[in-house]
């Protein structure tokens, strides 16, 4: 898997800290950035998870499918907002985590 290409799914778009801070996930790359250095806790279930997931898609053993929903459950276990962008259609859907 190529770290800077862009990646196989709609980019997301993390509101971290303040909510003014924000990271945007556009490729392999992008995601192990914001997990291993931008992500507010470190010993959830879901983070551990996409941890994993992304270690996997690094060497092959995973696809971006499965890492991006799990990026997604992730930030909903740590209370981050996600924006998830829907290139093929042109729309936006907010993604709020609870």
């Amino acid at each position: 898997m190529q770290w800077n290409t862009p990646a196989d799914f709609a980019p997301l778009v993390f509101f971290l800290g303040d909510r003014r801070q924000h990271k945007i996930v556009r490729t392999l790359r992008d995601a192990a950035e914001v997990l291993m250095t931008d992500w507010p806790l470190e010993d959830g279930e879901e983070y551990v998870t996409a941890v994993k997931a992304c270690a996997d898609a690094i060497t092959g053993q995973a696809g971006m499918d499965e890492l991006r929903e799990l990026l997604l459950s992730a930030a909903r276990e740590a209370g981050i907002a996600v924006l998830s962008v829907i290139s093929d259609s042109r729309k936006t859907t907010p993604h709020m985590a609870a």
